[in-house]
């Protein structure tokens, strides 16, 4: 069994909440605990909260993290539909006190080689936990991360030259990537590949199951908001990897951040210099990924 923790800004794409759905229907994964990252962390952990009672799973312990990038340089982006569709304004939702960081390192300190952090959203948490304790890198089992885009897979030089949750806290993600840490990087070169549509949000609805239901009312909003009828599975595709890992190819690459103080800066530069640092997502099996995430989602209904 998989023991990890997600760390997560759950609130604007409907991707993190079906990651997060995903993780609960896994029974090959522990959730030692899901932290929140970027913007407003108490909303997003209220979000998940909510999340978990709907599915029955209060054990699992929901923590606050940094709201601010590292530097606190940078503007913060949210949708301004957090938390529609799954909670009320004045739904009463606890969760533990503790910080996140504080949470991160002692778990990952205390259970050396058992817990892989599983980051899909920026990486301030990751790399606050890393500054106070160094030791991290060598004491995770891995980190399976959501972000960065190489252009390098098939999708080619069509796609963006940078990516979101790089590009929120650049600094963040080159402290994580620079960290020694065993480091999977699930990008847009493989996400942008898995889609779903209104099909999918309408299985979700027949189902009747509380969480499911949920899941279609945000995905609802989202839909809105892009003006489309479909949207990309980026975070439910990082879970996907404590599953099967043969849903994606990858290649072991040298990756490096650059950016500078200007917003919307943050590339990922993937190239074979050694020594290489990551293993980089070039290719995935859409169809089988896609398939295997509602199936856990409708069987557990």
């Amino acid at each position: 069994m998989n023991r990890v923790i997600i760390d997560t800004d759950i609130g604007s794409d409907i991707d993190d909440a079906m990651a997060i759905a995903l993780a609960l229907r896994s029974p090959e994964l522990k959730l030692e605990g899901i932290t929140t990252v970027y913007g407003d962390t108490h909303l997003r952990a209220r979000m998940v909260s909510k999340m978990l009672k709907l599915a029955n799973r209060t054990d699992i312990p929901v923590f606050a993290g940094l709201n601010d990038p590292l530097l606190r340089n940078r503007p913060i982006w949210m949708a301004g539909h957090e938390g529609v569709g799954l909670i009320e304004p004045a739904e009463e939702l606890t969760y533990d006190s503790r910080h996140a960081i504080d949470f991160i390192i002692d778990t990952v300190m205390n259970n050396p080689g058992e817990i892989t952090l599983i980051p899909i959203g920026p990486l301030t948490n990751i790399a606050a936990s890393l500054i106070r304790e160094p030791r991290i890198a060598q004491h995770v089992k891995e980190i399976v991360l959501m972000g960065g885009v190489t252009r390098l897979g098939d999708n080619g030089t069509d796609m963006r030259i940078a990516e979101h949750n790089i590009v929120c806290d650049p600094e963040a993600a080159s402290v994580v990537f620079n960290s020694g840490a065993p480091i999977v990087m699930v990008g847009l070169d493989v996400t942008l590949k898995v889609q779903i549509t209104e099909q999918e949000r309408r299985q979700l609805l027949q189902s009747n199951d509380p969480l499911n239901l949920k899941l279609a009312d945000m995905m609802k909003h989202w839909f809105d908001f892009v003006q489309e009828q479909h949207t990309f599975m980026h975070d439910p595709l990082t879970v996907s990897l404590l599953l099967d890992r043969s849903l994606v190819t990858t290649k072991n690459m040298h990756v490096q951040i650059e950016y500078d103080h200007r917003p919307k800066t943050g590339q990922t530069l993937a190239t074979l210099a050694e020594p290489t640092n990551v293993a980089v997502c070039l290719d995935v099996d859409a169809d089988r990924m896609v398939s295997m995430l509602m199936s856990r989602l409708l069987k557990g209904s």
